[in-house]
């Protein structure tokens, strides 16, 4: 029986199909039972196996479920299980901190790979049950903690523009996926199985503050996170990567392993062994990239090379026909990649052995993004120098083989610290090494960790010379970059937009944990910037003589009970007293990086918090005019209630005007932002070009230097003020100050909601606040037990609505300057989505306020303060919420809605692009 072809990649954090294994059994059964050195080999092998055939039962029944190389997944469990082995994260923690005295073991994990497995509560249907997934969070960080293992968190920050066809497909497949989920709702009022499991809203963004708040480090990509994570585990030595991607099989990085298969009980989990796959297909390590891309992945569509895989399987002679055809085309690429590509290894170019065709340019980038700093590919030819063009830039870059050009090499001559991993005996042809520390025969080498567009861009290597160089894919500088032979996090360089000297930057050598702050030499010394005020951190940026220049900055960080208290920020990029000046100018292509905000300083500030994950959207708003938002759980029937891709886009654009400026201010043009909005019959072709909106603050639209910079007591107030001008709420600004925390922030959102959608009735506001006072008095088990008669479409909507709501109040806060707590809308303090949805149940039936209040006196009192506000700042704005009943009793019959019925203010809220 062969396992089903994986069609495609599943979303990164947005896997819809498949229900995660259960926890505690799918590594190792025995495993609980003792470590795993205590079992028998037989037994580790029966749990290698039963681990590997619940991941193809899984792919075979719900296609999609793993990231990265297609088919690659399925191919392991069914043909190759023996690249699988069991270990124990206990066991392999000891075993480095014997090898490596006063070393932390440390693990990067995969984070968007990982939130289907911490979202463990049973119901996720409602908008999320927040108080438990902290809960699961926590003891996940605990067990880890426990055993001495330091963790290092990423998150996607952005979507690279080559992987922006696959983000739309995986988008549009969601689409399908929730109208079924509706259609299941509407048919069995119940929550539909866990094998449409379909991941709460907003869950990305707030595990990041769920863990920061855990005293964990958490950090954002400045591209997708796969390269990023690769990077730092083999920058740092890193015990290993944690996540659920295959392209951890192809980047010659740290051992990877499995968060599908880890039994937190015991700490197990399958290590993928990528020497053991290379040995089982006859190929290289540096014939990885290859054959991923000839298999594709998420830069190469699986389409392009169809025809060849097939031409390799009708010559391949080996075929089995106990395994499947997928499998089969695997064996057979690798056997022509070894048989065939070999013998003129080094003679021709691949274009010239491939059938490249027109794609030469973009095969080459999905090669080439699998190099990590300092990594070299024997399948590029490298002459002195070369002229090369891609993307329509040309750019010239230095190819010295002796320059050392700042590339991290590992010298450690066992850089896995002891992890079991495996070693080819006799490594193949154009292995790249570790441990020599200059690069032989002028290969070309990635030298940039971090890449704009997901990674070094290998160039067509014909035109201009016929060199292929490996590059930066978006070099926007046109500045020296200096790099660190030993970078803290595989984090970008930092580079002056307006370099006075061509001086190369200068980084404090044992940087401390990963916040890239740099220096402009017109910045004025010690200007704070400001942060979230719940993080107590202040970082200063100096510049001396002109020079630029990234300093070390003390960052002062309240950190919850039993964090770190030396956890400290660390500038990643340091100098290579190697790196010979002229080598450097030579590095950066003469490109000048384009952005909608002009002032590098506000830049750097906005990318240091973007970095540090405490915003959201800013700095790509400020990089590249460029956002998206994936699916969210609404109906695309349901033309009463609006996507909330329109409900809260005027807020977006108050934000655009407040970062970009509204054209007002003399500008020629008026600056748009690309939305990549997920809504229905949005086939996403192309972005929504979205206008910033004119603001309404007292005073007049601030300037972001006073809100960002500006410490003075005074300034709290001015954020407050542009926080709410985003709102469109400074009027009402008297009586939201009477409120009390968390609920400030909810009174906020639920009159922008009331004002903005008026099909929402008096009932559900009776329970968006009934809901939020009574989830102050229950703990995580009551929670857990509480049971709902049935399932209501409309309050599943209306419950991802308000969590994407609070998700854009994560957006308006940060560009604001952090006027608020974070924790003041962070959902496990205000919204519970089964305690929700009962309220709304009751209110729709018609209980009393004192029965959704649960009988409580000091509940209920609160509920007419709160109740009292948003209905008083509604009818400022000539909106007044009515209950169903004065619907039904104005229009008999089934209420209809026109499409944009809910659309109160069409002229003056901005809504066309």
């Amino acid at each position: 029986m062969a396992p089903a072809q994986l069609a495609s990649p599943a979303p990164r954090g947005q896997t819809a199909q498949a229900p995660p294994p259960a926890r505690g059994g799918s590594a190792s059964g025995s495993a609980r039972n003792g470590s795993g050195s205590a079992q028998a080999p037989a037994a580790r092998l029966r749990a290698v196996r039963a681990s590997l055939w619940l991941c193809w039962c899984i792919s075979r029944s719900f296609p999609g479920v793993a990231m990265g190389v297609r088919g690659l997944q399925g191919f392991v469990g069914s043909t190759c299980p023996h690249i699988c082995t069991v270990v124990n994260f206990k066991e392999l923690a000891e075993h480095h901190r014997n090898k490596h005295p006063g070393c932390t073991p440390t693990i990067v994990v995969d984070a968007m790979c990982c939130l289907r497995y911490w979202y463990t509560p049973e119901s996720w249907i409602c908008g999320g049950q927040w108080r438990e997934y902290f809960s699961a969070l926590r003891d996940f960080v605990k067990t880890f903690t426990a055993v001495g293992i330091k963790l290092i968190f990423f998150f996607d920050g952005m979507v690279e523009q080559d992987k922006r066809d696959e983000w739309v497909k995986r988008r549009l497949k969601n689409n399908r996926e929730i109208s079924r989920i509706f259609h299941y709702i509407k048919s069995h009022k119940e929550q539909p199985g866990r094998n449409m499991f379909f991941i709460p809203s907003g869950l990305a963004i707030f595990t990041r503050f769920a863990l920061k708040t855990l005293g964990q480090e958490t950090l954002c990509s400045l591209q997708e996170a796969d390269y990023e994570v690769a990077s730092y585990g083999l920058q740092h030595n890193c015990l290993g990567i944690l996540g659920e991607d295959t392209d951890y099989l192809i980047y010659d990085t740290c051992p990877y392993f499995s968060i599908s298969d880890l039994c937190l009980e015991s700490l197990s989990t399958v290590m993928l062994c990528r020497e053991k796959l290379c040995e089982s297909l006859d190929i290289s390590l540096a014939d990885l990239p290859l054959l991923a891309c000839l298999l594709g992945n998420d830069i190469i569509p699986e389409g392009m090379f169809e025809s060849f895989r097939y031409k390799c399987l009708s010559s391949y002679t080996s075929v089995k026909e106990n395994f499947d055809k997928k499998g089969n085309i695997i064996l057979a690429v690798a056997d022509h990649i070894s048989k065939v590509l070999h013998l003129h290894q080094g003679e021709k170019k691949l274009e010239e052995m491939l059938p490249l065709g027109p794609n030469k340019a973009l095969f080459y980038k999905g090669v080439a993004s699998y190099l990590l700093p300092g990594q070299k590919s024997p399948w590029f030819f490298q002459k002195p120098k070369s002229l090369i063009t891609l993307d329509k830039q040309v750019l010239s870059m230095s190819s010295d083989p002796e320059s050392k050009q700042g590339v991290p090499m590992c010298t450690d001559p066992e850089p896995k610290q002891g992890v079991p991993t495996c070693t080819d005996p006799e490594p193949k042809q154009g292995v790249p090494t570790c441990t020599d520390p200059e690069l032989k025969q002028g290969v070309p080498t990635c030298t940039d960790p971090e890449p704009k567009q997901g990674v070094p861009t290998c160039t067509d290597p014909e035109p201009k010379q016929g060199v292929p160089t490996c590059t930066d894919p978006e070099p926007k500088q046109g500045v020296p970059i200096c790099t660190d032979p030993e970078p803290k996090q595989g984090v970008p360089m930092c580079t002056d937009p307006e370099p006075k000297q061509g001086v190369p930057m200068c980084t404090d050598p044992e940087p401390k944990q990963g916040v890239p702050m740099c220096t402009d030499p017109e910045y004025k010394q010690g200007i704070p910037i400001c942060v979230d005020p719940e993080s107590k951190q202040e970082v200063t940026l100096e510049s001396k003589q002109g020079v630029p220049k990234c300093t070390h900055t003390e960052i002062k960080q309240k950190l919850p009970v039993g964090a770190d208290s030396e956890f400290k920020l660390e500038a990643p990029m340091c100098i290579d007293p190697a790196i010979k000046q002229q080598d450097l100018m030579h590095m950066e292509p003469e490109v000048k990086q384009e952005t909608l905000v002009s002032d590098p300083e506000i830049l750097k500030v906005a990318r240091a918090h973007h970095v540090r994950a405490e915003s959201y959207l800013v700095y790509n708003i400020m990089s590249s005019g460029e956002i998206e938002c994936s699916n969210t759980l609404e109906d695309a029937l349901d033309q009463a209630l609006p996507s909330q891709a329109f409900v809260y886009r005027p807020v977006r654009q108050r934000v655009y005007s407040l970062l970009l400026g509204d054209g007002r201010d003399g500008a020629s043009t008026c600056p748009t932002v690309k939305e990549w909005f997920v809504y229905s019959g949005n086939p996403l072709r192309h972005p929504d070009l979205v206008r910033p909106l004119q603001m309404n603050v007292p005073g007049g639209t601030p300037n972001l230097k006073l809100l960002w910079l500006n410490q003075e007591p005074g300034m709290q107030v001015r954020r407050l003020d542009a926080l709410l001008g985003c709102l469109d709420l400074s009027s009402s600004r008297e009586e939201l100050q009477a409120v009390e925390n968390p609920f400030k922030a909810l009174c906020c959102l639920l009159i922008y909601l009331f004002v903005q959608v008026d099909t929402l009735c008096l009932e559900d506001l009776h329970a968006f606040i009934a809901q939020a006072l009574c989830l102050q008095g229950k703990s995580t088990v009551q929670l857990v037990d509480l049971q709902l008669d049935y399932i209501d479409p409309r309050a599943v909507q209306l419950g991802s609505l308000l969590v994407r709501g609070l998700t854009t109040l994560v957006l308006v806060n940060s560009a604001c300057g952090f006027p608020w707590r974070m924790s003041d809308f962070m959902p496990w303090n205000i919204f519970d989505g089964k305690l929700f949805h009962q309220k709304y149940l009751q209110a729709e039936k018609g209980y009393s306020v004192e029965a959704l209040v649960e009988q409580n006196r000091s509940r209920l009192t609160k509920f007419h303060a709160l109740k009292s506000v948003v209905c008083k700042a509604c009818v400022k704005e000539n909106r007044r919420i009515v209950s169903k009943q004065h619907w039904r009793s104005h229009q008999p019959g089934n209420r209809q809605y026109e499409p944009d019925h809910w659309r109160r203010y069409p002229s003056s809220s901005g809504w066309s692009n």
